[in-house]
């Protein structure tokens, strides 16, 4: 579903930016500390968001919260 999945820290803003290939688009957004997802510019419908969403709060936590 995700590969590619890389993410990058800016800790003064408490916020996170990530990036992935998903079915060949690359997507890109920002996670904010209270679990809110902004999506960059991408063609991704409301669905597609939606299905997303859990794989990234999922990895977010893994990657920032678990690993430390």
């Amino acid at each position: 579903m995700l590969a590619h999945f890389q993410w990058k820290s800016n800790l003064s803003l408490r916020e996170w930016s990530f990036s992935f290939f998903h079915d060949g688009q690359f997507i890109t957004g920002t996670y904010y500390k209270n679990g809110h997802i902004k999506w960059g510019q991408s063609v991704l419908t409301a669905e597609s968001k939606k299905k997303l969403e859990p794989h990234i709060h999922d990895l977010m936590l893994y990657h920032v919260y678990e690993q430390h």
